[in-house]
């Protein structure tokens, strides 16, 4: 995967989160999500420092991308969502890690939510897909 909007940004995080983050987006490049977003939150708020923000275009691929998330993190990393939610509709999945919350939205909830402009301060970054 290829960073792009604020690779020093993505590179400031310590090395657990940017490890967090790494293996989040290619769990979700992996099962071929939508525009995959990292939010640096750090600064605006006290109690995570990253979202990211991944789209599927039906309920069965929003689960294989949350699959493969938690997948990936439990393989590079060794841990486990704390909490996790919106598993039996698929419309959106949240996976919390503390320092990184994971969201895989299926196209209209994304819409509907617009995390990224309810969040427009924080940093983004896009990744492009090694695909």
């Amino acid at each position: 995967m290829t960073w792009h909007g604020a690779d020093e940004s993505r590179d400031a995080f310590n090395p657990f989160v940017r490890g967090l983050l790494d293996a989040a987006v290619a769990g979700a490049d992996e099962k071929l999500s939508v525009q995959t977003v990292v939010l640096d939150l750090r600064g605006l708020v006290d109690s995570f420092d990253a979202l990211v923000l991944a789209t599927g275009r039906n309920d069965r691929q929003v689960r294989a991308i949350a699959e493969q998330i938690e997948y990936q993190v439990a393989e590079q990393l060794g841990i486990r969502p704390l909490r996790s939610e919106g598993w039996t509709s698929a419309e959106w999945v949240a996976l919390d890690y503390g320092d990184v919350i994971v969201h895989i939205f299926d196209e209209p909830s994304r819409d509907y939510y617009d995390l990224e402009h309810l969040w427009n301060a924080a940093p983004s970054m896009r990744t492009t897909p090694t695909r």
